[in-house]
């Protein structure tokens, strides 16, 4: 892939965005531990500090983009239970995209150009347009990472004709069907919905780990989310990954069946992102703040289990996800039937919208998934990974938005690294030496 693009060469400080609005957060947190809770409303740690404890919008619109998925739902929420016009946006638009690749070229546009300002986002998809890795000739465009919108959720099926090998997290018989049916002279293809975003790393990391090459023993395709039980039913895919409801669909259409959940493969690991074009984040530093404390608020609704059917039925609204609400509710509320005999309730993989500090953006997640995009080839090896992230990833904001809004401290993480990360292969991911990671993987195209 050929990239003309300064930004990927090293990133040097002329050439990056200006940013006069950055500022660093300091301290503070010990003040927000002290404030009483206002625990039989929001009991996962909304405190007394008010939520008007920011400056006033410079603008009460922005354009928010979105696709049909159950981890978009904290945006659903905040429109549809007032949170952005509680914190003083009562013009947010958010606007239904067909696909990952319309949510990209929506966002190069900008709301200027009948785009949008920022959307519901798979995390890697910022740094691919940021650098100008998946724009049109290259060109970046300057994004922000606000928010973790959630933890886990995704899931890996496939199809019926594997029922009887019952594929989970090893491969192995998996393997063996697909190089028969390929020197059968048949297709096999496996399915995500973004090159470089989430579900693409999933399935790259799932299949790699079980010995099959993504690039070489399976072509990988791109569909959009709400066309993968379509296209499963018809056989145009062997396996696909993505998120609810579309897997939950597959099984309850009698198509195919969950092989797995992501969290198995990587508990509690960071999923979709809220994020935005940084022109509207340096410009409306206060809106900015609003958007995100009502994403926020929206994201602790989302958790409480109390509100989980609400939520469901709230996504199968026509202009939402426009799914049934069978569809969506088992998940929604954590239970799984994988549709191969295994249920699982209240799963510990389920999606998390809020706990286990499911909302802040960790640098060390985003160095993951840059390290991810080295490995297969869509981002060069001599990328300054760390100076990307340090320009994208603005959690100083989120940091300012939690104290606002009066996020208990125990929500707010200490440091911007989660640690040292441990997969289903017994790999292990140290943010401090990413090329040991890198290193020790069999199958890379490095």
């Amino acid at each position: 892939m050929k990239i003309n693009n300064p930004l990927i060469a090293g990133l040097a400080a002329s050439e990056q965005p200006k940013n006069p609005n950055r500022r660093k957060f300091i301290g503070g947190v010990a003040a927000v531990a002290g404030a009483a809770t206002l625990g039989g409303i929001f009991p996962l740690g909304i405190n007394s500090a008010s939520a008007a404890s920011h400056g006033k919008p410079e603008t009460t619109s922005a354009k928010l983009g979105f696709i049909a998925l159950t981890d978009a739902a904290p945006l659903f929420v905040a429109l549809e239970k007032g949170f952005f016009a509680k914190h003083g946006m009562p013009d947010v638009e958010v606007l239904k995209q067909s696909s990952w690749g319309t949510t990209r070229d929506n966002l190069v546009l900008g709301s200027q150009r009948n785009g949008i300002d920022g959307a519901h986002i798979l995390t890697p998809m910022p740094y691919l347009i940021a650098s100008g890795a998946m724009t049109a000739n290259n060109i970046p465009t300057p994004m922000y990472i606000l928010a973790r919108l959630n933890l886990a959720g995704q899931c890996i099926s496939v199809g019926s004709e594997y029922k009887d090998l019952q594929v989970g997290l090893d491969t192995s018989s998996f393997s063996q069907a697909l190089a028969a049916k390929r020197e059968a002279g048949n297709a096999i293809n496996a399915a995500m919905t973004f090159p470089g975003g989430t579900h693409d790393m999933w399935m790259r990391y799932w299949l790699a780990a079980g010995g099959i090459d993504p690039d070489q023993n399976i072509s990988t395709i791109v569909v959009p989310p709400a066309q993968m039980v379509a296209n499963m039913r018809v056989g145009s895919m062997d396996t696909f990954c993505v998120c609810e409801p579309w897997n939950q669909q597959l099984v309850n259409q009698g198509i195919g069946y969950t092989a797995n959940t992501t969290g198995e493969m990587w508990h509690n690991h960071p999923e979709k992102a809220f994020a935005m074009r940084a022109d509207y984040v340096d410009a409306n530093p206060n809106a900015t703040k609003a958007l995100l404390m009502a994403v926020m608020e929206a994201q602790i609704y989302c958790e409480q289990a109390e509100n989980r059917r609400e939520v469901a039925e709230i996504c199968s609204k026509r202009r939402w996800i426009h799914a049934p609400f069978d569809d969506i509710v088992d998940r929604m509320e954590g239970n799984f039937d994988y549709g191969n005999g295994k249920v699982i309730e209240n799963h510990p993989d389920q999606m998390r919208y809020w706990k286990d500090q499911a909302s802040y953006p960790f640098k060390s997640h985003d160095l993951w998934f840059l390290t991810e995009n080295k490995r297969w080839g869509y981002l060069p090896q001599d990328l300054d990974s760390q100076a990307l992230i340090d320009q994208v990833n603005r959690e100083d904001l989120w940091r300012e938005a939690a104290l606002a809004l009066g996020v208990d401290s125990a929500d707010i993480p200490e440091s911007t690294s989660r640690g040292i990360e441990t997969f289903f292969d017994g790999k292990t991911f140290n943010p401090d030496n990413p090329q040991a990671y890198l290193d020790s993987l069999d199958i890379k195209r490095t």
